[in-house]
């Protein structure tokens, strides 16, 4: 069963080793642990909702209990988290309906537009950016749209290579209708366990594996989005090769997180399964190497499907982390004899395709690597890698039940401000609240520049109100930072409401404006998801207000 206050199912867990809480404890010190709310004090605070009769005027299957409301009302940011760890939600839907057809949720948008209620579409519920999150104080019923039961392969052109889905399936659903056929989407993000396919176009989601699928921009080729406009109208957006017939419908899809419709039907572009597939861990002497050695390998197109570096410190926290500390040392000991010592970074590579193609590019990589003084340690660290790649969100479960809290801020940037913006967003993470311990990936990786995925772990604080301003200075402040340091707010979550305030400052305001007519024009009331992508609803707190400033 899929946990109500957490990620992820009940029955699974990540362990963390006794050296990796020890490493912590050195650091940052001790957690605090802070008691968890109860489902039923929960379920307590629930108001009654406001749209009893919609089920029956629709005919569409809508849930208004308590529980179904709780599930529906958070996301995964950390401030999400807090909420549900303390049982202090703020905002509840007030009922929660659950389609089955793109007609069903045309039945329920006209419906919404006609009564004055505000509809928040619901994937999976993975966001870290406060996409699914009621607005507290609102005056108007609120009606989530779970898209979960849309969730089949309805077509597959195997000529074309075109899928048409049900927005509402999952990553691991999505993959076994494909590979039953012969066939992949290859996008897997690591909210991939959760996270669903019309979710990935609305937040332009990037996969782990997108040097060779191409990131969800890439695969989206059409679809149809259901307006709240009129007696039912809607977008269909057809699949062409491509296009030079004016602007991109796919593109105004692509990114509205809810605000100009709901997206019901996906077309994308699947590819045939490879041959072979293998990930391989290689270790660098030092940083720059490590990110000279990223450069050199993308921009001349070596055909990889992944790759990642981590930093000295998240290298040294993987291995901390990852326990068997015996077969860690005699590593250690093996690099530091091959010249990778103190200061170290990991780099995780994807090969895939045929087996001619992996082994030619097994050979380049030697080639290429070897300038920049890499070591190989083969396939059982990638293999490993692989086999924990959908974990790592379960590491918040074990650390908050060792009373630390982890959050992540990702954005992207031009290969010569890496360094710069790298260095500023950690070191004002380091430097802004108590003692946080700090390290960072570069996750995608393009010709122009990279990701930057950083991650930050701190003892949860003595209330929950004093954990959320710690969260909310460090947060805040470092997004402050990546728009001034010449980086986008989001690489690959989305804005939500968190991130909207730091929109118009990489959009500027004549494009902000013309957002806004956009989402206008086909969600003229402002129903649907408000708040989200545009700063535009009462009752989200500022910033500063989440800081306490």
């Amino acid at each position: 069963m899929r946990r109500w206050n957490g990620w992820g199912d009940t029955a699974t867990a990540m362990d963390l080793p006794e050296q990796g809480l020890a490493f912590l404890g050195e650091r940052i010190g001790a957690g605090y642990p802070l008691p968890d709310a109860k489902l039923e004090a929960v379920k307590a605070l629930v108001p009654p909702s406001r749209l009893q009769g919609i089920g029956e005027a629709t005919g569409v299957d809508v849930m208004h209990d308590a529980e179904s409301r709780i599930r529906h009302a958070r996301g995964q940011s950390l401030a999400d988290w807090l909420a549900m760890r303390s049982g202090r939600f703020g905002a509840f839907p007030d009922a929660v309906a659950f389609p089955h057809s793109s007609a069903d949720v045309r039945k329920l948008l006209v419906h919404c537009a006609r009564h004055d209620i505000v509809v928040i579409p619901y994937g999976g519920g993975t966001s870290v950016a406060g996409h699914v999150n009621p607005v507290e104080g609102t005056s108007k019923p609120v009606l989530t749209v779970s898209l979960s039961r849309m969730n089949s392969l309805q077509d597959l052109d195997e000529e074309s290579q075109i899928a048409t889905f049900g927005a509402g399936v999952a990553g691991p659903h999505l993959e076994a209708q494909l590979r039953a056929k012969g066939f992949t989407l290859g996008h897997f993000p690591q909210s991939f366990e959760l996270s669903t396919l019309g979710g990935w176009v609305v937040t332009r989601s990037s996969g782990q594996q997108s040097l060779r699928y191409g990131r969800i921009e890439q695969l989206f080729a059409g679809g149809r989005v259901e307006l709240m406009r009129g007696d039912g109208e809607a977008l269909d957006i057809p699949a062409f090769p491509a296009s030079a017939a004016g602007p991109d419908l796919r593109e105004w899809c692509l990114g509205s997180e809810g605000r100009m419709g709901i997206l019901t039907e996906v077309k994308v572009r699947v590819t045939r399964l490879a041959e072979k597939e293998t990930f391989l861990a290689f270790f660098l002497p030092n940083w720059t190497k490590a990110r000279d050695a990223a450069r050199a390998l993308v921009q001349s197109r070596t055909q990889l499907s992944m790759l990642r570096v981590s930093n000295a410190v998240e290298t040294e926290t993987q291995l901390a982390l990852a326990g068997h500390p015996g077969q860690i040392a005699w590593l250690e000991r093996y690099l530091g004899w091959r010249g990778a010592a103190e200061g170290k970074c990991m780099m995780t590579l994807g090969v895939t395709g045929s087996r001619a193609q992996v082994s030619a590019v097994k050979q380049q990589l030697k080639h290429v690597l070897s300038d920049f003084g890499a070591v190989s340690t083969g396939e059982l660290l990638g293999r490993k890698w692989a086999e924990k790649r959908f974990m790592m969100p379960y590491l918040r479960e074990a650390l908050w039940q060792q009373g630390y809290v982890v959050d992540t801020l990702e954005t992207a940037t031009n290969w010569r401000n890496v360094d710069r913006l790298l260095n500023a967003i950690e070191d004002n993470l380091r430097t802004t609240g108590p003692k946080t311990h700090v390290f960072t990936h570069l996750s995608h990786v393009y010709s122009q520049g990279c990701s930057i995925y950083t991650t930050y772990v701190f003892p949860c604080q003595a209330s929950y109100d004093e954990t959320l301003k710690t969260w909310a200075k460090l947060k805040h402040s470092t997004s402050r930072i990546i728009v001034e340091h010449g980086g986008t707010i989001s690489h690959q979550h989305g804005v939500g409401k968190d991130h909207a305030p730091y929109l118009p400052a990489e959009k500027g305001d004549v494009a902000m404006e013309a957002i806004g007519a956009v989402m206008k024009h086909f969600d003229p009331a402002g129903l649907l998801n408000p708040g989200t992508l545009l700063a535009d609803a009462p009752g989200v707190p500022l910033p500063e207000q989440l800081a306490g400033d």
